[in-house]
């Protein structure tokens, strides 16, 4: 799964389908509540808005990017809370339009760089492959906070098969946001898509294994759903406290959800 091609075109995808959320929505609709405390549905889309500009200077201007990164003082999340301080007083109208645009220039942008060719990140530089699934888990964690605030529950496909693979490959992350010290222990992971696609990783005979639905393991990874509310199963003790702190995602893990939080 490192076709870059194919993962561009699933995230245009799933941007559509968060664009599809808000695109309809009052004045007054862009200040609903979500799920993440302090976060309206605007807060939701300025944040998507302002990682996807970045990833799109980072893949079109590189030494741009790495300037930026280097006069951020506090680190992403400091960042991040100025940029929507820049969308706050937009009208919706404007902040969809900004969305859009960077959005596509992203996306446009992505796909320029071949797919063996790094590009500058927060931490590390990425393939234009991986760099499209984090996207990706972008996209279902703030799409998922703004379909629960709406009321609607969206439609899943095999697009996850990225996040899903993403997750697998960020595993430790967890672990750093809580100062432990990853396993060795290689996990075994055994994901059913929703066309009921089989998808595994990590070696057969592993005594730590994770199971269950795609939507359950990316509301997991992205923490949008705690685990009491999923039909995901662990085997092993490491696997079972990996359900605890799975993240998709560096730094802080944030609040999360509590058990029984959301009906259905």
């Amino acid at each position: 799964m490192t076709d870059t091609t194919g993962v561009l075109a699933d995230l245009t995808a799933e941007a559509a389908e968060v664009d599809a959320l808000v695109a309809g929505l009052t004045e007054a609709e862009w200040e609903t509540p979500t799920p993440a405390p302090g976060w309206r549905v605007r807060q939701q889309i300025a944040h998507l808005t302002f990682i996807l500009r970045i990833a799109g200077l980072a893949a079109a201007q590189p030494e741009a990017f790495v300037a930026m990164t280097k006069s951020l003082t506090g680190g992403l999340d400091v960042a991040v809370n100025a940029a929507l301080k820049e969308f706050e007083h937009d009208p919706a109208e404007v902040l969809l339009t900004k969305w859009r645009a960077d959005r596509d220039n992203s996306i446009k942008a992505l796909s320029a760089v071949p797919g063996d060719q790094l590009v500058p990140w927060l931490v590390n530089p990425l393939p234009p492959y991986i760099l499209a699934c984090a996207g990706m888990m972008e996209l279902f964690g703030h799409g998922q906070d703004i379909a629960d605030a709406l009321g609607v529950r969206p439609v899943r496909t095999d697009r996850l098969r990225h996040l899903v693979g993403f997750a697998v490959r960020v595993r430790d992350f967890g672990y750093e946001a809580n100062g432990l010290t990853p396993p060795e222990t290689e996990f075994r992971f055994e994901i059913t898509g929703p066309s009921g696609a089989l998808w595994a990783f990590g070696p057969e005979d592993s005594p730590e294994r994770i199971t269950g639905g795609a939507e359950d393991f990316c509301l997991l990874v992205t923490r949008r759903r705690h685990r009491d509310d999923l039909g995901l199963r662990a085997e092993g003790a490491l696997a079972d406290q990996w359900l605890d702190i799975a993240q998709a995602y560096r730094g802080p893990a944030g609040e999360g959800r509590t058990p029984g939080q959301f009906d259905g």
